[in-house]
């Protein structure tokens, strides 16, 4: 038997000048598929045949890959070289235009090539002119990361770190950092440096501009470039818009907040959810935590990957967790006020199933290490405590520990004008889920206002990330051809709508 206690949900989680120069076609574009062995290069870059797999499994999607050595200080440029993993999904037919498309990924901690199966996805209209490049930021991914491991280099177990204290946090990452050592220098995995690579990497393609997707944390990214390399900049999609100047997981608490009451104001639209639930879901995950807190309990449930049956100790971390995480999702969303309502009624297996399936599915997503490279440099100090926040379903507790680590984690540093909001003519497209509860609409208004080219979308009744969603893989084509976000037809996402809560475990209301 054992207790379930992740790591608080925000640790888990967690952004020009155009058609002036046009830049070569991608030099081998136009052999894809001739010979699934043979080497290619792309500018400067070999690349060899891969297959990059799902961080869920699933389906492998078929690649090009390649390491590109860049310094890890780059003050320092003939000491410790890190090895950028890059891979390349070629334009699927032709010849590219020769200015690819970089996906930036979110966290911080997620490595783009660990999620090429949903990249494919969301920019095949894009693949059909474009070529699509992942690089796994330095620290996630196969880009020398920032591993917490022990001596004989065997993960360093946290299944038993108390989420709540910020001394054990603190422990653990000093563990970690000592790990580190001769390995990696953890004050040079930050935003600034990552930026640095990809421009290193653009100039080793050989092309003049490039095109940039940030997804969340990765809009940040997106930004940073866009503005330190402007005559390299095509156009930007910013999706989960994050501002320069937000601290990142400070408002955590309160976008949380808004996004359920956002949900509660839909059921109460629905008569059949009305009924079902009559009362508030941030009251009766308030009472489930105030139970769970007062008294931990053990809790018979099936285990949603094998089936079998299992008996752990459920806490008050587990149900915040789960309520954080789900809400991401409309589609995972809509089981929350049932399992909240049925363990709130005292019947906690359904929820205890769908928390282990939480920390099946996003467990070994995130490096922990390049996290808080990226949040101790360029958010904690910028941090305080909130004490409007005790009210909240997640409480003041979450920001406070999501930067708990920094104290004993390497730091770097930032540029002084990091923060400055970014003002510039590129081409951009910000898109903002309606119910998304960590990057809502209003922080892609407020970046909206320095793009004089930019055009922010909120799609309804949708969470975090949406690049996917409905008809926006057609936009997103349609956008990097013509860089005008303004003349986009955006009616085909007016069939967007919401997803009714479940009524029952047969599913919502007919």
């Amino acid at each position: 038997m054992r207790t379930i206690r992740p790591l608080p949900a925000a640790l888990a989680v967690s952004l020009l000048v155009a058609g002036c120069n046009a830049p070569p076609p991608s030099p081998t574009a136009g052999q894809a598929g001739s010979d699934s062995t043979a080497t290619r290069h792309f500018g400067a870059i070999a690349f060899e045949p891969c297959s990059l797999p799902g961080v869920t499994g699933g389906q492998s999607t078929p690649a090009l890959c390649a390491s590109l050595q860049v310094p890890e200080n780059p003050a320092v440029p003939a000491g410790r070289k890190i090895g950028l993993n890059i891979a390349w999904l070629p334009v699927a037919k032709g010849d590219g235009t020769g200015d690819p498309v970089f996906f930036l990924a979110g966290g911080p901690g997620q490595a783009a090539t660990e999620h090429a199966a949903t990249v494919d996805a969301a920019l095949r209209e894009v693949r059909k002119q474009r070529d699509v490049i992942l690089v796994d930021q330095r620290g996630t991914g196969k880009s020398n990361p920032l591993a917490c491991v022990d001596a004989a280099g065997r993960e360093l177990p946290a299944d038993g770190l108390d989420a709540t204290d910020p001394q054990a946090l603190a422990g653990y990452a000093r563990q970690c950092a000592q790990a580190l050592a001769g390995k990696a220098d953890p004050r040079f995995y930050t935003t600034t440096e990552a930026v640095r690579d990809l421009e290193a990497v653009r100039a080793a393609l050989g092309v003049a501009t490039i095109n940039l997707v940030g997804v969340s944390y990765g809009t940040r990214v997106a930004q940073q470039y866009a503005a330190r390399y402007p005559n390299h900049t095509r156009a930007i999609v910013l999706d989960g818009v994050v501002p320069n100047d937000l601290v990142v997981g400070g408002e955590f608490a309160h976008t949380f907040e808004n996004a359920l009451a956002l949900q509660t104001a839909q059921c109460r639209k629905l008569p059949a959810c009305r009924q079902r639930y009559p009362t508030d879901m941030r009251a009766q995950l308030r009472s489930v935590m105030a139970k769970l807190q007062a008294a931990p309990i053990e809790v018979d449930y099936r285990d949603p990957g094998t089936g079998e049956s299992k008996r752990d100790t459920l806490t008050a971390d587990t149900v915040t967790g789960l309520a954080f995480m789900f809400s991401y999702a409309p589609q995972s969303a809509a089981l929350l006020p049932l399992v909240i309502d049925e363990a709130d009624h005292g019947r906690y297996g359904p929820l205890m199933s769908l928390a282990q399936l939480m920390t099946q599915s996003v467990g070994g997503q995130m490096s922990r290490g390049m996290q808080w490279s990226v949040v101790c440099a360029e958010d904690a100090d910028r941090s305080s405590d909130d004490a409007s926040a005790a009210d909240t379903v997640l409480g003041a507790q979450v920001a406070r520990m999501f930067f708990a680590a920094c104290p004993a984690w390497p730091t770097g540093k930032r540029p002084a004008d990091f923060t400055v909001p970014l003002k510039s003519t590129v081409p951009a497209l910000l898109l903002s889920g309606e119910l998304d509860p960590v990057t809502p609409p209003r922080y892609g208004a407020r970046v909206l206002a320095g793009l004089g080219n930019g055009r922010h979308q909120v799609l309804r009744g949708q969470g975090h990330n949406v690049s996917g969603t409905g008809c926006m893989p057609k936009l997103l084509g349609q956008f990097f051809e013509s860089a005008d976000a303004k003349a986009l037809d955006m009616k085909c996402l007016d069939t967007l709508t919401y997803v009714p809560p479940f009524t029952s475990f047969n599913g919502w209301e007919p």
